[in-house]
């Protein structure tokens, strides 16, 4: 049997630290950032007897991991012991310490490789060697989510509904904002599951319930199809216009009218807004550009109007390449740059304005808990960098060479129109408005955001 400790120590107190855990959401926030793991089934509490299941990838196959709860004594202690998973046994006990105004947490783990001796001698190092990554992520992970939700522990915790919960973004965003207190509900377009905080609504069929959507504190919106999911054909450019078209508008008509409207409601937008700029320094007060994701994006924002005229707080963030390993730019570039062929794309020199994902969601987070932030705002890293400098910095935190400049011909082939505004083009943009409200990035630097998602500290 093998034993593994990490201790972290945060600045808040026990009971609010033991809280954070109690929460559904702190599993997912918990998860490794470069970890592809898919939630088949959870107990919304953490008590004795509570399971949990999740499938994750373990090499070329699907594993599933099951985890039951045997310990639940708050605010001091809980265990979890793995039913059926990769290792051959897994007890993880989470114990809560005060000291002071702050919390000692320590993770004690006893678990057993398969095969033994042999397991031992050929895994063994790699396994607590990945452990060790693991608990790392953690500690960070809970250390700055707690940091981020007491800035505004004073507020009322509020009721809030998510459109577009199951990307890449939403995914963490209604975890995060679960472990700060709030009641989160999602917006899903399919048959609803039993005894969830789930409204079902159709957009294409211009359907909504808003006796359901009565009462809600904040309402966001991230959903649209994915700009860079497909080659643009005409059908596809007009999918990508109508699904935001269609939802923006239903949503902001239906909330408008409504007898108790929320105080906020965020949308998604893009800073694909300003178009091709070259070394222009942007900020929200620049004008837009032009092309069709410039169109597409101006459009959007103007479909929350009946929502802004309604005397509700609209907020449209311009978002920038959000880094996650496990979706958007950055996940597709992981392979070629494993395997020892990345490079500058293009030339390199267009400018990418970047956010990690974490400082997305504490911005919007930021956002709706402010009530002096109003219109518009950029969620772009301070320092945005050229896409030569990027090439260098990812194949360093990889350990890779970054000698295989990619040409623009064949990512035309590939890629056909959507190429040169997503590879060749790009914008200098900067985040005046929300550093002016206060907001303080925790990635200002590339290099330590691709570290931090990437697990390569």
């Amino acid at each position: 049997m093998q034993i593994f400790e990490h201790e972290t120590i945060v600045n808040e107190n026990i009971d609010k630290t033991f809280s954070w855990f109690e929460h559904e959401g702190s599993f997912r926030r918990l998860m490794p950032p470069w970890e592809v793991s898919t939630e088949v089934k959870a107990d919304k509490t953490i008590h004795e007897g509570a399971i949990r299941i999740f499938k994750f990838p373990f090499g070329p196959l699907t594993m599933k991991w099951v985890a039951k709860h045997t310990i639940y004594s708050p605010p001091n202690q809980f265990k979890d012991i793995m039913l059926k998973g990769p290792f051959k046994k897994w007890e993880h006990e989470h114990n809560f310490k005060s000291k002071g105004d702050s919390t000692i947490v320590t993770d004690s783990v006893k678990y057993q490789v398969p095969l033994g001796i042999l397991g031992n001698i050929f895994a063994g190092r790699s396994v607590r060697k990945r452990i060790k990554r693991m608990f790392i992520s953690r500690e960070l992970r809970l250390i700055r989510d707690l940091k981020q939700h007491s800035h505004f522990n004073s507020k009322k915790r509020k009721k809030i509904l998510v459109a577009g919960s199951s990307g890449m973004i939403g995914t963490q965003l209604c975890a995060f904002l679960d472990t700060g207190g709030h009641d989160i509900w999602r917006l899903v377009r399919r048959e609803i599951e039993p005894d969830s905080n789930e409204i079902f609504w159709d957009p294409e069929d211009n359907y909504i319930n808003s006796d359901e959507i009565e009462g809600f504190d904040v309402i966001i919106h991230l959903g649209g199809a994915g700009i860079g999911d497909k080659r643009w054909t005409k059908k596809r450019k007009k999918l990508i216009q109508d699904s935001r078209k269609l939802s923006t508008l239903l949503l902001s008509e239906t909330i408008s009218k409504l007898k108790q409207k929320p105080e906020v409601f965020l949308v998604a937008s893009a800073i694909g807004i300003y178009g091709n700029r070259g070394d222009e320094e942007l900020t929200e007060e620049s004008s837009p550009g032009s092309g069709f994701l410039t169109e597409t994006t101006l459009n959007w924002e103007s479909y929350t109007e009946a929502a802004k005229n309604s005397g509700i707080r609209v907020i449209n963030i311009r978002t920038g390449i959000v880094l996650s390993a496990t979706g958007g730019a950055l996940k597709r570039m992981l392979l070629p740059w494993k395997v020892g062929a990345g490079g500058s794309i293009g030339g390199g020199k267009q400018w990418m304005s970047w956010i990690s994902l974490d400082d997305h969601i504490y911005a919007i987070n930021h956002l709706i808990m402010n009530e002096k932030c109003n219109g518009v705002f950029n969620l772009t890293s301070p320092n945005p960098v050229r896409q030569k400098f990027f090439s260098k910095t990812l194949g360093k935190v990889l350990r890779r060479p970054a000698f295989a400049p990619i040409p623009k011909f064949p990512m035309k082939i590939l890629f056909g129109e959507l190429a040169t505004p997503l590879l060749f083009e790009g914008q200098k943009v900067f985040p005046e408005k929300i550093l002016d409200s206060g907001f303080s990035f925790t990635h200002e630097s590339l290099e330590n955001a691709l570290r931090d998602c990437l697990g390569r500290w």
